[in-house]
């Protein structure tokens, strides 16, 4: 009788010795889909991780597309047209001019603001915008920036000697005088370095070819 206990008892331990091992692996294995589960987040978190690189590289190109604005668009389009008739009215002086002093004047604004014609249409291009055509839109735009009518285009190939001179001379100041005001306009609200430097570089260049021009008819 106390041997059938004593077996009985035995076979008890061993059975709650099973359950507790049946329970201890459930537990271990509740955690390991604990970790998993974690892991999983992790996971997760680690996939979404290459998305920074990806918009910090989208945020590069942003910042490369915002070299330059809306406002060096304007003054590219604007000075182009604005610089081709310059040299229109500079290459009248030499068979019409008397005074060498303007004929001077007007070779060195051709000189000048013909490379800036093919630096101004590189940058629209290189932007994707148009570049204006040539021609009549040189004329149509006269009421900006001193651009100069048709009619006094016409004037101004009829005129020679003193005459021309004159009408050179006072129909360049009124020219210059918007070219310095479009490059202001530029330096104030453009984003594109080389653009709100060449503005400078015209502010200064036609400021001092202005006075040379009042100069040239007394009013200096």
């Amino acid at each position: 009788m106390i041997r059938k206990r004593s077996l009985m008892h035995r076979t008890a331990v061993v059975a709650a010795a099973g359950t507790t091992a049946l329970v201890l692996a459930a537990c271990a294995g509740s955690g390991d889909d604990g970790s998993a589960g974690h892991g999983g987040h992790a996971a997760t978190a680690s996939s979404s991780a290459p998305s920074s690189p990806s918009a910090s590289a989208s945020a590069s190109a942003s910042a490369a597309q915002g070299q330059h604005n809306a406002a060096d668009v304007a003054f590219a389009k604007g000075m182009i047209p604005h610089h081709r008739q310059a040299v229109e009215m500079a290459d009248l002086a030499p068979g019409r001019a008397r005074s060498a002093e303007v004929k001077k004047l007007a070779a060195d604004i051709k000189k000048a603001q013909d490379p800036e014609i093919r630096t101004l249409s590189g940058w629209l291009t290189s932007w994707g915008e148009d570049v204006p055509a040539e021609g009549a839109m040189d004329h149509s735009a006269h009421g900006m920036g001193g651009m100069m009518t048709a009619e006094e285009m016409t004037g101004l190939e009829n005129a020679s000697g003193t005459a021309f001179d004159t009408a050179f001379t006072e129909l360049m100041i009124k020219h210059h005088e918007g070219a310095v005001e479009m490059a202001r306009t530029e330096q104030a609200d453009g984003a594109h370095g080389p653009a709100k430097k060449m503005a400078g570089e015209i502010i200064d260049s036609q400021s001092a070819e202005i006075e040379q021009m009042n100069a040239l008819l007394g009013k200096g």
